[in-house]
């Protein structure tokens, strides 16, 4: 059976944060190899019926990963993360911005910096994300393209993944 837990947001509007807390049903390994790996990235990040797709992944400081997310009438919607710090099975920080298909940062809607950590909890993993923005209206862009919807669908689909 799966366990589908509820994705908190709180809006830090002092500091143009958004973060998230989510508690998923595996252990941290296995939890930050879903974060972590394209593989398994590609199976869970887009809200269905949307798809996430690779370009390319270089999870290593300094890195990136260069994806879009597909939806069913074939359009496409490039990011990119650029990899700034990584902590093996206990937190990364990376900056997130809309681009081309070849990584170049595009001005449609702003970018903003993750910092993600997971933590034990039990059996479960905690994963607590802090996603800061240049300013609130950044912020506000953002929270109206349905991000607060679609990335807890994401997390559903994590959810489906990691039971089995």
């Amino acid at each position: 059976m799966i366990k589908t837990k509820e994705t908190i947001y709180t809006k830090d509007v002092a500091n143009k944060k958004i973060k998230v807390v989510r508690e998923f049903d595996a252990p941290v390994e296995k939890v930050w190899k879903a974060w972590t790996e394209s593989k398994l990235l590609d199976k869970w990040w887009a809200p269905k019926p949307w798809k996430a797709n690779t370009q390319s992944m270089n999870f290593r400081e300094g890195g990136r990963w260069i994806y879009y997310m597909e939806g069913p009438d074939g359009t496409r919607h490039y990011s990119k993360m650029n990899y700034k710090s990584i902590i093996p099975n206990k937190s990364f920080v990376a900056e997130d911005a809309f681009s081309d298909e070849n990584g170049n940062t595009i001005d449609t809607f702003p970018g903003s910096q993750w910092v993600n950590k997971f933590s034990p909890s039990g059996d479960e993993t905690k994963v607590e994300i802090e996603i800061t923005f240049k300013s609130l209206a950044d912020m506000d862009k953002i929270i109206q393209t349905g991000f607060e919807e679609g990335f807890a669908a994401g997390h559903r689909n994590l959810d489906e993944l990691l039971a089995k």
